[in-house]
């Protein structure tokens, strides 16, 4: 639903490094993707190349990872615990204005991620629900 044009974004938790690859064929112009496990770092190189995307820097990192960069967009698609446990490093490398999508929880799980997320200078735009799992939107204050 958005226009990611120009934009620096990363993609954490990113699996497949399918939402990297969709931003990148929706314009961003700088892109990260960050996974911890090793079959989802090779994976998403193999993917970022097989799609045209050799700009994508993939990394087998995690939150660590994030000291002084800074991006427009994040998307962080990892479970509950990990997002509490990230949300801060997340809000630092994070641009002020900058879009933050947070999914890979359940609806009961919204309520505590938006507190830690607003606790962090993150303000709650909107979400989505399907099938008990939620994708939530927030904005950098």
């Amino acid at each position: 639903e958005h226009d990611f044009e120009g934009d620096e974004v990363l993609d954490m938790g990113c699996g497949t490094g399918v939402l990297a690859i969709l931003a990148a064929m929706k314009g961003a112009k700088k892109l990260e993707a960050i996974d911890n496990d090793e079959w989802a770092y090779r994976n998403s190189v193999q993917n970022v190349e097989r799609n045209g995307f050799p700009d994508i820097k993939v990394i087998q990192g995690d939150a660590e990872d994030l000291k002084g960069k800074m991006f427009t967009v994040i998307f962080a698609n990892i479970n509950r615990n990990i997002l509490l446990k990230d949300i801060p490093a997340y809000a630092k490398a994070l641009a002020s204005g900058g879009r933050i999508y947070f999914s890979g929880f359940y609806d009961e799980d919204l309520k505590i991620i938006r507190d830690k997320a607003e606790v962090n200078g993150l303000k709650f735009i909107n979400n989505k629900s399907r099938n008990r799992w939620v994708a939530a939107y927030f904005e950098k204050k």
